[in-house]
């Protein structure tokens, strides 16, 4: 008898907690192998292709294309050991029109996963059946029928893929029962289901009670829907308060100035766009995905750091004729190899003043209370892609030179541009350059990447009238501007470190020695 094993969207690592279904790889009464790519999801961080450990034929795929899922929902089930995975010439599902295929667990053996698998997941052991826990007051009684199988709302087979085949019943909850969620409890009566550790902070940043939230979901899941209706509702109840308030106070006076006038009507005002409560017309975009990660990213950076910026002109006539030496055919002593870019000296000039000024190589513990100092430079370059705003990091940058540098970020850059970028590769920077510059810009006060503790900006390098050794001359001009958490350091290191910058860009041929 095949045995039917659900397959849950694994952890993908660096903290993510959901992904978008952008492309199903497998249809219902697809044959597949262990480890084999069944869906393409899209995180805040990266596209992933996400290979299933169980092979057998799909029975299930849970979420359509576009949907969002958080990390432990089901993506689809997979019967291990059916006949149409047995390889034994049998024929397979009537209504399919397709031979016998080979897959693994014909033999009935109790299925193991291939070990292969993603962060924070594992399939070197069966999975483990859980005794599911109903919410209080949803328990069915003695002699209540027993519930539906189906998929659960906002779920289907997918588009044209018709049932699928037909396997053994099998005892145990519906694979959409089977979520498996968080039972949060504050000290108050009763657990909660919450599947999603984003629903549960959205709840704390605005002092929500979870306790007396409905949830919509599965067995009284609590969705982020339902917390978003309880901040808007608790945001739009102040305001109703006062108008109705001052309602009260109007009608009272008019009883006694003129009891036979009506007291007027009483229309709630909208704190956020001070008009009425009913939310705006016009087409809305979900926070999700990049989008979404950027604006989380950003506004935690706001609330969390004390951020101030200083900005300084720089001559860079003297940087852009040392890359055009660079680039020449023997100019650099490397022939005719990869050009030097701008951006990787700049990122080479910002190693160097990193390690003259390391307060801006650094992170604030808050909890600890600590600043923490780090000894590798995780450098960080912000790139606009048709997906939005990524930050890839190149590694150890502190030991690096600018051919180095210069080929890893023409790497990084293109896997950008693909969207193959690994999550890995978006995480853990230590410091941030920001070429703005190419948009045609001057100057900007960046916003720091959160947890860093600086970022420095650089414009567009444009001909500008400049006096240069005593005399008014047309010079390749920039402006650099440096925004760092005043927390590490006070302005006169950041102030430092910036003046360094520019002097690396008037005069590189000092810093060129140690290239």
């Amino acid at each position: 008898m095949p045995q039917v094993l659900e397959f849950r969207l694994p952890d993908l690592g660096e903290g993510l907690t959901e992904a978008e279904i952008v492309r199903w790889l497998v249809e219902i009464g697809d044959v597949v192998a262990i480890d084999q790519p069944v869906v393409e999801v899209e995180t805040a961080k990266a596209m992933v292709e996400v290979p299933c450990p169980y092979g057998g034929v799909v029975t299930a795929r849970f979420g359509e294309e576009g949907a969002e899922l958080p990390v432990g929902a089901p993506l689809l089930t997979v019967a291990v050991g059916s006949a149409e995975a047995s390889g034994s010439g049998a024929s397979a599902d009537a209504g399919s029109g397709s031979g016998a295929r080979t897959g693994p667990g014909a033999d009935g053996a109790e299925p193991s996963g291939s070990g292969n698998v993603l962060v924070g997941y594992g399939t070197g052991a069966p999975p483990v059946r859980r005794r599911r826990v109903r919410p209080e007051g949803l328990s069915a009684s003695p002699g209540a029928p027993a519930p539906s199988r189906s998929p659960g709302p906002g779920t289907s087979p997918g588009p044209g893929t018709g049932p699928g085949p037909v396997s053994a019943p099998d005892p145990t909850p519906a694979p959409a029962a089977r979520v498996a969620v968080a039972r949060v409890s504050d000290g108050r009566q009763g657990p909660v289901a919450v599947v999603s550790p984003l629903v549960r902070k959205l709840a704390r940043q605005h002092d929500l009670d979870l306790r007396q939230l409905a949830g919509s979901g599965p067995d009284g899941l609590i969705l982020r829907a339902d917390v978003e209706s309880a901040i808007r509702s608790a945001t739009s109840a102040p305001a109703v308060a006062v108008a109705t308030a001052a309602a009260g106070s109007a009608t009272a006076a008019s009883v006694t100035a003129a009891p036979a006038a009506p007291a007027s009507p009483v229309t709630s005002v909208s704190p956020v766009t001070g008009g009425s409560s009913v939310r705006p017309a016009g087409e809305r975009i979900p926070l999700r995905g990049v989008r979404g990660a950027v604006a989380d990213k950003l506004s935690r950076s706001r609330r969390e750091i004390p951020d101030a910026t200083c900005w300084v002109d720089a001559d860079a006539t003297e940087l852009m004729a040392a890359r055009a030496a660079m680039n020449s055919v023997g100019g650099s002593g490397s022939g005719a190899g990869p050009k030097v870019s701008v951006l990787a000296l700049l990122a080479r000039i910002c190693t160097a003043a990193l390690a003259r000024y390391p307060e801006l190589n650094s992170t604030v513990d808050v909890e600890a209370r600590e600043i923490v100092r780090l000894p590798e430079v995780h450098l960080g370059f912000a790139a606009q892609t048709e997906r939005g705003l990524v930050v890839p990091v190149v590694r150890d940058a502190q030991v690096r030179n600018v051919e180095s540098i210069g080929a890893e970020i023409a790497r990084l850059t293109e896997a950008a541009r693909t969207g193959t970028l690994k999550p890995a590769e978006l995480t853990g920077g230590t410091f941030t350059l920001n070429n703005y510059g190419v948009f045609g810009v001057d100057g900007s006060t960046p916003i720091i990447n959160h947890p860093e503790a600086a970022m420095l900006g650089v414009g567009r390098i444009v001909a500008k009238p400049w006096v240069h050794e005593g005399e008014l001359a047309v010079r390749r001009v920039v402006q650099l501007s440096l925004t760092f958490d005043h927390r590490v350091c006070d302005g006169g290191t950041a102030g430092g470190f910036l003046r360094y910058v520019a002097d690396c860009v008037e005069q590189p041929a000092v810093l060129l020695r140690t290239l």
